[in-house]
C-alpha cells in the first residue's frame, strides 16, 4: 500500500525533494545559469533511481529539459508527466520566515521556495512512479518531460516539442502545477484561459503643446485613447470588436451545473477584495465570468504630466497596455488580427493611431468525459471521498496548449495547491498532507485508468 510505503521512506523522501528545494534554480536571473543545470543533474539522477529505463538532459535554445521513459509494454497507453524545475526569484528576503533555499519542516508544512510550485507537485509524481516501478504494478507507459524555463513563459518548449514529436508522443499529459478549491473540497482543473496582449499609442502633435494656445484646435491624445477604449465594451460588458465571440465556446449544461455547486461567498469575495460590488459580462456568475468566459482589460495607461502641481500641457502622446482574456476555441492570432481591424475602423483621422501585439497564449479545456479524466476524477474520489469539481480557472499555463497544438493530446491537471501555498510569494510553502495525499492520488489514479481505456 501506498500509505505504508510512504511511512516508511518518508525520511528519504522528503531529504530529496530538499535536494532539489536547496538549489536556487531561478530561470529569469542569468546568473543561476549554473544552478540551472544542477537542478537538471539533480532531476536525473532521481529519475535513474527511481527505476526509469532512460533518462536523458536534453539542451534547448535556453535551459535543457529532463527527460524520462519506462517503456512498460509497446501496447499499453503511454502517460507524460510535465512539471518545471525553475522557480520565482524569492525576493523580498527580508518577508521571509525561514531560508528560502533552506527548506524545513515546520506547522505540518513543508517551507522554501518551490515547495509547491512546481518542485513539490511534480515531486509527488516522482514518488508514485517510484513506488509503482518498485511494487511491479506500473500499468502503463510512462514519460517525464521536465522544463526549466517554465516561469519565464517557456519561450523554448514548444521548438523543442517540435524537434522531439515522436520521443514525446504519449496519449496522455499529466500535470500538477494547479491548485485545489480547498483541503477538504477537491477540484481538477478543467480549462484555462488564452491570452492576447497589446500596446495602443496615439499620437497627435509632434511634441508636447500648450494647453491654453491649442487646446481646441489640436486634438489631445488622452483624450482620445480613453474614446477608443470605450468603444471596446458596452455597458453590459460584452467586448465590441467585431467578430470577437465567434469562437466562443458554449459550456455543456453538464459542466454549468457543477460550476453551480462550486463553493463560493460572494460577500466574502466582495469583503476580501475591499471592493463595493462584482461587476463583468451580464448574465454571467461571477465564478463563470472568471473562467469560462472572455475579458478585455486596460493593464495600464499613461500619457502628459503626472507629477506633483500643475503643468498647462497637450501631450503629444498617450500609451496603453490592453490584454482579452480568450476562451476555449478563441486563437490569440485571430483576436489580434480581428484588434487591428476593429481599431483601424474606429480611429479617428484627426491623430495617428498604432496598434502593436505584444504577447499570446492559447485557451485549453479538458473534456470531463475524457476517459483519463474519468480515471483523475475517480482517484480523487477515492482518496478524498468526495467527487472531485470540475473548474475553470481565469490564467493561462501555455504549455498545455502546446501539447495539444504540437502533440495532438489532451493534458489532465491534477492540481494540490491551496491558495494559503503562498507561491511566488514570501513564505511559500506546501502541507505535508496535501503532499502525502497528492502521492496517493496520483498513486491512484494510475490503478483506475486501466479502468477506463
Amino acid at each position: 500500500m501506498i500509505q505504508e510505503y510512504l511511512k516508511l521512506h518518508e525520511q528519504e523522501i522528503l531529504e530529496d525533494l530538499f535536494s532539489l528545494l536547496r538549489i536556487p534554480s531561478v530561470s529569469s536571473d542569468a546568473g543561476h545559469h549554473e544552478d540551472m543545470l544542477r537542478c537538471a543533474a539533480c532531476w536525473e539522477t532521481l529519475l535513474q533511481k527511481a527505476g526509469a529505463d532512460e533518462v536523458q538532459i536534453l539542451p534547448t535554445a535556453g535551459n535543457p529539459v529532463v527527460f524520462a521513459w519506462k517503456k512498460v509494454n509497446p501496447n499499453l497507453p503511454t502517460v507524460m508527466v510535465y512539471g518545471h524545475y525553475d522557480v520565482m526569484p524569492p525576493e523580498p528576503f527580508e518577508l521571509w520566515k525561514t531560508e528560502p533555499f533552506e527548506p524545513v519542516i515546520k506547522d505540518g508544512h513543508i517551507w522554501g521556495r518551490g515547495a509547491d510550485d512546481d518542485k513539490g507537485q511534480s515531486f509527488m509524481h516522482y514518488v508514485a512512479f517510484r513506488y509503482l516501478c518498485e511494487s511491479g504494478s506500473l500499468p502503463c507507459n510512462v514519460k517525464f518531460l521536465l522544463e526549466g524555463e517554465e516561469e519565464i513563459s517557456s519561450p523554448s518548449l514548444e521548438q523543442f516539442c517540435v524537434e522531439h514529436r515522436d520521443l514525446l508522443a504519449c496519449d496522455y499529459v499529466l500535470v500538477s502545477d494547479t491548485s485545489m478549491l480547498s483541503a477538504d473540497t477537491p477540484s481538477i482543473t478543467t480549462g484555462l484561459r488564452g491570452l492576447a496582449y497589446w500596446q495602443l499609442e496615439v499620437t497627435s502633435a509632434c511634441r508636447d503643446l500648450h494647453s491654453g494656445i491649442f487646446g481646441g484646435a489640436v486634438a489631445n491624445p488622452i483624450n482620445e485613447l480613453c474614446k477608443l477604449i470605450a468603444r471596446m465594451q458596452d455597458d453590459s460588458g460584452r467586448i465590441m470588436i467585431l467578430h470577437f465571440y465567434d469562437d466562443v465556446e458554449n459550456v455543456s449544461d453538464e459542466e454549468k451545473t457543477l460550476i453551480s455547486q462550486i463553493p463560493f461567498d460572494e460577500e466574502q469575495y466582495k469583503t476580501d477584495l475591499g471592493i463595493r460590488n462584482t461587476h463583468g459580462e451580464a448574465g454571467y456568475s461571477t465564478i463563470e465570468r472568471t473562467g469560462i468566459r472572455p475579458t478585455f482589460d486596460v493593464c495600464g495607461i499613461w500619457g502628459g504630466y503626472t507629477g506633483e502641481g500643475t503643468k498647462t500641457v497637450l501631450p503629444a502622446k498617450a500609451f496603453a497596455k490592453l490584454s482579452t482574456r480568450l476562451v476555449p476555441h478563441q486563437r490569440s492570432q485571430v483576436i489580434g488580427k480581428l484588434m487591428e481591424e476593429y481599431v483601424k475602423q474606429i480611429a479617428p483621422d484627426y491623430v495617428q493611431v498604432k496598434l502593436t501585439y505584444l504577447h499570446g497564449a492559447e485557451s485549453y479545456v479538458c473534456p470531463i468525459d475524457l476517459p483519463a479524466y474519468k480515471a483523475a476524477e475517480a482517484a480523487y474520489t477515492k482518496v478524498f471521498g468526495k467527487r472531485p469539481l470540475p473548474v475553470r480557472r481565469g490564467g493561462s499555463i501555455g504549455v498545455v496548449a502546446v501539447f495539444e497544438k504540437v502533440l495532438g493530446v489532451k493534458s489532465i491537471l491534477m492540481g494540490f495547491g491551496l491558495e494559503s501555498d503562498a507561491i511566488h510569494s514570501p513564505n511559500e510553502n506546501f502541507p505535508l498532507f496535501m503532499f502525502r495525499t497528492g502521492i496517493e492520488t496520483i498513486t491512484e489514479f494510475y490503478g483506475q485508468l486501466k479502468n477506463y481505456l
